[in-house]
């Protein structure tokens, strides 16, 4: 019996060396943690339960047959983090480059499935080369599996990729089907097809960074929704994003401990829209003044600037806030941000997390690259997301409320629970320069004074329409609220939906135009 126990305590710390001592000082000299220490820097203590740690592959041919390292290029079990239970894995760069095998798959499903069935969120820390060759269509339908585990979690389990080295070809979608992505800049990087291949087919130069970096997909292509300074700087955006979350679909979000008084009043709210409705303000300055102080967590927060989204508390319950940006476009809907705001409100949705809006949006954004890059159809995705939410929806219009941005940005007809507005608030079909060149062109040529009849017409629709009273009575907004006074009446109003009980008819599945 010693000698067994010996024999199991030498394969053990095999295990450990993963891919040996060179390996992973080479890994160090990147800049990069081993699997096994980002599973210590990322859980609690002592809470890792290791699975599958013997299992190796069983090819023969490729020059592989001495090439078996305990765990096959994958650390995979369950732990906890700030005492909850999450189910991970961790690919081991310094084994065969981390490539995907047949036993990485056979290993990291089985813990997705006992994820979904004991409802617990999944978290992948990726590190890998892509599909181990040698293996053939093996390598490939272990993707399959993945991705099929992946989808079956999806809406069940929160889902979160932490992208801490290479990514390519047909290995980028196993994280892209996942709720969130946190990318390491100057380590990490995506892409389908790498430098080599666009230099040969296009002609194109590129180098990694550019092409699939961390810093590339949180700005430009929307991937990643978190950019991380460093390994440690990801593994604390994980915890933060985590303790926003539920265990699953059937939860509520956690509450945590209130500590900011729910009827404080903000002033500076009473004063901070411009005069001028053309002059930008920073709505980030709203969110900080309304919810729980140092709280809000921002989502793409480079990518589609000129709208924010991200999780918040108000009086300590999670909640999502979806918000126009003035700052950026002046707040229009484009197809970026269109996609953005839709994934986003789903994912609450999914998630039980109320979705809160601040509204100040002109439109659409105009152009013909808009046009035909289909703003039609993004801007579709909105609406759709938001009209098939059956979680707890508020609506603050701020400002800007035209036309059919005013309609997709969680109105009373979208199944909004409550829609409020500020008495700045200017709800109408269109801006009063359009309106009045549409509804008054013969007038203003016949008047005498052209230029005075324009500005009496101006003056008369901006009073009448640009407004949230005529909506107000007409039962679209449900009550037009100072600007100061709006934490208390979205704390009040959380109070009585939290237990809301919604549900959309049966069927199999919508169709939403993806």
């Amino acid at each position: 019996m010693k000698d067994k126990l010996e024999e199991l305590r030498q394969m053990r710390a095999n295990a450990k060396l993963g891919g040996g001592p060179q390996r992973i000082a080479e890994q160090h000299a990147k800049g990069k943690l081993t699997a096994r220490e980002r599973l210590d820097a990322l859980l609690d203590s002592g809470t890792f339960q290791e699975l599958g740690r013997l299992a190796t592959h069983n090819i023969s041919d490729f020059g592989m047959a001495d090439k078996k390292y305990p765990g096959d290029g994958v650390v995979t079990g369950f732990g906890k983090i700030d005492g909850r239970r999450v189910a991970i894995y961790a690919q081991d760069f310094t084994v065969l480059g981390g490539s995907f095998s047949e036993v990485q798959s056979h290993k990291v499903c089985k813990i997705m499935e006992r994820a979904q069935e004991s409802g617990i969120p999944v978290i992948g820390l990726l590190d890998s080369g892509g599909a181990r060759i040698q293996e053939g269509v093996r390598s490939l339908a272990a993707y399959g599996e993945l991705f099929v585990r992946n989808v079956m979690a999806s809406g069940i389990v929160p889902q979160i990729s932490v992208q801490m080295g290479p990514c390519a070809g047909g290995s980028v979608y196993s994280p892209a089907l996942t709720d969130f992505i946190v990318m390491v800049r100057g380590t990490s990087f995506m892409f389908i097809t790498g430098p080599d291949v666009i230099r040969a087919v296009t002609g194109e130069q590129v180098d990694f960074e550019t092409l699939g970096g961390a810093v590339a997909h949180s700005i430009r292509s929307g991937v990643a929704h978190f950019a991380a300074d460093d390994e440690r700087h990801a593994f604390r955006l994980v915890k933060e994003l985590l303790s926003y979350l539920p265990q699953n679909n059937s939860e509520d979000p956690p509450r945590v401990t209130p500590y900011d008084d729910p009827a404080r009043r903000d002033e500076i709210l009473d004063r901070l829209i411009p005069g001028d409705s053309s002059e930008p303000y920073d709505m980030r300055q709203v969110i900080s003044s309304v919810f729980d102080r140092a709280s809000f967590l921002e989502i793409h927060a480079y990518y589609a600037r000129n709208a924010l989204v991200g999780f918040t508390r108000l009086d300590g319950y999670p909640v999502g806030v979806v918000a126009n940006q003035p700052l950026h476009l002046a707040g229009c809907l484009d197809i970026d941000s269109a996609d953005k705001i839709a994934r986003f409100v789903r994912f609450c949705d999914a998630f039980n997390l109320p979705v809160i809006t601040f509204v100040d949006c002109p439109g659409y954004l105009p152009g013909i690259a808009q046009e035909h890059g289909g703003v039609i159809r993004h801007g579709a995705k909105v609406i759709y997301a938001y009209c098939e939410a059956t979680t707890p929806k508020i609506s603050v219009v701020v400002r800007k409320a035209m036309g059919g941005a005013y309609i997709a940005m969680s109105s009373k007809q979208m199944r909004t629970d409550l829609a409020y507005a500020w008495p700045t608030a200017e709800i109408a079909v269109m801006g009063p320069e359009g309106a009045i060149n549409i509804l008054y062109r013969e007038e203003i040529k016949k008047a005498a004074d052209p230029a005075a009849e324009r500005q009496w017409l101006l003056k008369e629709y901006t009073d009448k329409f640009h407004n949230p009273y005529s909506a107000a009575d007409m039962g679209q907004i449900d009550e037009v609220i100072e600007p100061s006074y709006t934490r208390l009446r979205l704390v009040m109003a959380l109070e009585i939906l939290r237990s809301k009980v919604a549900s959309n008819p049966p069927k199999k599945h919508g169709l939403m135009p993806v």
